[in-house]
């Protein structure tokens, strides 16, 4: 987090309190002084006042826009809707955090990108896994060149839901709720910040639990020069193996376990705690490498994760004018690959020149 404090904090709406709102950007923006949280869109009861007894309750998602006193809308809706609020959002002269994925076409975040430079608004996608304390080591690991030449990267994002959930929007077939949309967003995140657009996709997506209606799969090559690069996620995965295996001319990185981070806000721990985002020693990740003329072999702590800075970016970007960390034409790549990804998959090609 940045040491410059806020000194007036930016007053906020969430545009709705389920999992997202409630887990994530409730606890996020209630904490940092930066922010003010004033009304949240609660179109039945889901406990929003009992967590922020101060807050105003509203049943519309208008209501937050004829709301002259919020200056920033947390677009924290279904897939679906994502474009529609967040252009309505920045029509009322509201800076906007959308929930990921940005869109479900290209297209559409082009618009919202023009849209925010026009009036001169923040947009910025809440890609939250760049602060896990997995990947912000894997930074790094890289960076201090421990692997040599990375030749190989492979992430997992993987739960297990045998049971299809009713009465969701994630379990219809709607363009959005497919896995690829949802951990994939984050996955192929991650590898456009460490490495860039790819020159080509290949993809492999569908269903594998018994009555699924949904794609809760996916195996996607992103092909660079010189690298290979794999990201995979499923439903159906009981025993997890590694999260990242990364492999180097000179040595090897492999991560088990997921961030803390996620776990310990759904249980209330405060997001400024001492203890929050550092990760237990047995998940710490192995490596196995040769520095210089030594060989070394064994666990190296993981760094702490803090989703908190990503809110603290935000503020920074509205009051001061700093330079997000997560930019819209970052996430609108993200899309980009997206869709190359599920054309690959319709035709059984490789895409290039997306």
């Amino acid at each position: 987090m940045q040491n410059k404090s806020i000194a007036v904090p930016v007053k906020v709406g969430l545009a709705a309190f389920g999992m997202s709102g409630r887990v994530f950007h409730g606890p996020l923006i209630n904490a940092h002084p930066g922010f003010e949280l004033k009304s949240i869109v609660e179109r039945t009861y889901r406990g929003a006042r009992d967590h922020y007894p101060a807050v105003r309750i509203v049943r519309k998602f208008e209501d937050l826009l004829s709301d002259d006193s919020l200056e920033l809308i947390v677009v924290d809706t279904p897939e679906i809707t994502h474009y529609e609020l967040s252009k309505k959002a920045l029509e009322a002269g509201k800076h906007v955090v959308v929930e990921k994925p940005f869109t479900v076409y290209s297209e559409e975040a082009e618009e919202l990108i023009a849209i925010a430079k026009s009036k001169g608004l923040v947009l910025s996608v809440f890609q939250n896994r760049r602060w896990d304390g997995d990947f912000i080591t894997i930074q790094k690991v890289l960076s201090n060149n421990l692997l040599g030449r990375l030749v190989s990267y492979e992430a997992h994002f993987d739960r297990y839901k045998d049971q299809i959930k009713e009465n969701t929007w994630k379990e219809e077939r709607v363009t959005g709720s497919e896995i690829l949309f949802n951990l994939g967003a984050h996955l192929i995140d991650q590898a456009f910040v460490l490495f860039g657009k790819p020159e080509t996709v290949w993809a492999d997506i569908g269903v594998q639990r018994t009555d699924g209606l949904v794609d809760d799969y996916y195996h996607l090559v992103l092909g660079y020069s010189g690298l290979h690069v794999t990201l995979k996620s499923s439903y159906q995965v009981r025993e997890p193996g590694p999260k990242f295996i990364l492999h180097g001319t000179k040595g090897s990185y492999l991560k088990w376990g997921m961030d803390p981070q996620e776990d310990q806000l759904k249980t209330g721990i405060a997001p400024m705690s001492e203890n929050f985002g550092i990760e237990d020693k047995k998940y710490w990740g192995k490596l196995n490498t040769g520095i210089g003329d030594l060989h070394f072999k064994g666990r190296i702590e993981t760094l702490s994760g803090n989703y908190l800075s990503y809110y603290d970016d935000i503020a920074h970007a509205i009051r001061d004018g700093a330079e997000l960390s997560v930019k819209p034409e970052q996430s609108l790549e993200v899309i980009r690959i997206i869709r190359a990804a599920i054309e690959s998959n319709e035709k059984g090609i490789r895409v290039e020149g997306f």
